[in-house]
């Protein structure tokens, strides 16, 4: 089971999030998130944690405790929505995904604007 870490201290380190979560049971992985163009904190993470009654318990047993001075938000990671982004490349040969909008006409449509300049 996923579960997602946030309000963390900014220094915070996966060896401290994983030695919280180890308490409750086998950890898979640790991923802190950090700014792609910093590399710096973002202040969130997420754990995996194979077992699920194991990670309910961690959940449970975490939601708001203390860690460097913060107290954290735990809760069970949920994906993503679907939306109407646009999937891009970054530098690395990663994907993100922006968000995409469309300015409104401002003018109301013609024949010649849907069907196109035809020239006669």
């Amino acid at each position: 089971m996923n579960i997602y870490i946030g309000n963390m201290a900014f220094d915070t380190t996966e060896d401290q999030l994983r030695q919280a979560f180890e308490g409750f049971g086998e950890v898979s992985s640790v991923r802190m998130i950090t700014d792609r163009d910093s590399g710096k904190a973002k202040g969130f993470a997420f754990v995996e944690m194979p077992g699920t009654d194991e990670a309910k318990a961690a959940v449970a047993g975490l939601k708001g405790h203390e860690l460097n001075g913060r107290t954290l938000t735990v809760d069970e990671a949920k994906p993503r929505a679907e939306s109407n982004n646009v999937l891009t490349g970054n530098r690395e040969g990663g994907n993100h995904y922006r968000k995409v909008y469309q300015k409104p006409a401002t003018h109301p449509r013609t024949a010649r604007d849907r069907d196109g300049f035809r020239g006669e």
